[in-house]
């Protein structure tokens, strides 16, 4: 920024921080303030102390009791299968968003504002974030799951050790990344000469197709099938992030794009972050109707007391989830504890804790979930790609000459 050239006046000089991501996956931008006089720089204590400290405070204890409540709600609680009648998580949520809604207010009342609501009046700047935050929670749930198809069930049945699946789970997942490396590029270029709303809806539509073509696939799958899936949604992914982000920071004047970068990147990464609670508890909900049956038969076909069957059957999902999610075997997990192994013939046992026992059990109630799963990214996918169209055409805002 450039001041008048008048001898001895002071200057203001506005610098905005964007903060890295922290573990709660959120980005913050901090704005400060400094007056520049004759004798040199010095900081508006007063500015600083409004925008840092109470921004800061109120933002980060809104978005962490939030983070907090969603770790906890997708874990047992009282017999319930998910958490979310618990008081603690219930608080947790409403002191989060009581928090956000104070830091809102307070962000309205200070000169160097963190967050620049007033920037919601732009609406590419609206719509773009919203889109934005809307395929990051489809995003991540949508990865989550793949991941947890293939360690728990796909690779399992192809002969894969339990321990091995989480290396191959990444590897099969290679056309989606692939998929993003072709569209974002390429996007992005188009995108400056024929405008990013074509793109970013195009790309939108084409995530939204891919999900309607994973809720068709049987739980196990032929792979060319659901490379191809995978490739489509990348390729939408890419086509949609380039573009939207060059929107997003070209629609604001130039002097307030680091604040806009910091929200942005703040939508986005609290997207990611809900994904994980959303999502989860979707799939915890739709195996806890249907899996307690599966696997209490199931282990009572095996020589598993009636007892025994009962308890583990009666486990909380998240369990099984989580084990298959860090590479290991399921039942033997579950059946550890009560020593039920050790009491079996050596025939059952290889039947149990071989790999294709789990993955045949849970393969319809998982299926279950997943129809869930995916026609809630399903309509996040297309909810944002209305947002992407309604954008309008909006024009760079360049900075003028004179402050060049």
């Amino acid at each position: 920024m450039t001041a008048p050239n008048v001898p001895n006046s002071p200057q203001t000089i506005a610098i905005t921080l964007v903060v890295p991501p922290s573990a709660t996956g959120a980005v913050s931008p901090a704005s400060l303030t400094f007056t520049q006089s004759p004798g040199g720089a010095q900081p508006a204590a007063q500015a600083v102390a409004l925008s840092s400290s109470s921004g800061n405070l109120t933002f980060t204890a809104g978005a962490g009791a939030l983070l907090a409540a969603i770790t906890y709600g997708i874990q047992p609680y009282g017999g319930h299968s998910t958490g979310w009648t618990n008081p603690a998580v219930l608080s947790g949520l409403g002191a989060g968003v009581l928090l956000l809604v104070t830091f809102c207010v307070a962000e309205t009342k200070i000169a160097e504002p963190m967050f620049r609501l007033g920037l919601f009046r732009i609406r590419a700047f609206a719509a773009g974030n919203l889109a934005a935050l809307l395929i990051a929670v489809a995003r991540g749930g949508m990865q989550f799951m793949l991941i947890i198809w293939l360690q728990g069930i796909w690779l399992p049945l192809r002969g894969y050790a339990y321990e091995d699946t989480p290396l191959w789970a990444g590897i099969f997942m290679l056309p989606l990344t692939i998929g993003f490396l072709l569209g974002g590029p390429t996007a992005g270029y188009l995108s400056d000469r024929f405008g990013a709303r074509l793109f970013s809806t195009t790309g939108l539509l084409l995530v939204a197709a891919a999900f309607v073509g994973l809720l068709t696939l049987p739980v196990d799958f032929p792979y060319p099938a659901f490379a191809a899936l995978l490739l489509l949604s990348g390729l939408g992914q890419g086509m949609f992030s380039a573009p939207n982000t060059s929107a997003i920071m070209g629609s604001v004047p130039p002097e307030q794009r680091g604040v806009a970068s910091g929200m942005r990147s703040t939508f986005q990464n609290s997207g990611t972050a809900l994904s994980i609670g959303v999502f989860f508890s979707l799939m915890i909900t739709g195996l806890a109707t249907s899996l307690p049956a599966a696997l209490d038969s199931g282990l009572r076909a095996q020589g598993v007391s009636a007892d025994a069957a009962s308890q583990v059957a009666h486990l909380p999902p998240v369990s099984t989830l989580f084990a298959t999610f860090l590479g290991e075997n399921p039942i033997g997990k579950l059946l550890g504890p009560h020593h039920v192994l050790d009491t079996l013939p050596a025939h059952n046992v290889a039947a149990l804790t071989g790999s294709r026992f789990f993955p045949e059990l849970v393969s319809g109630p998982f299926h279950d979930g997943l129809l869930t799963v995916f026609t809630l990214a399903t309509a996040m996918a297309l909810v944002g790609a209305l947002a992407s169209a309604l954008r309008g055409r909006h024009q760079r805002v360049e900075q003028p000459k004179g402050n060049q």
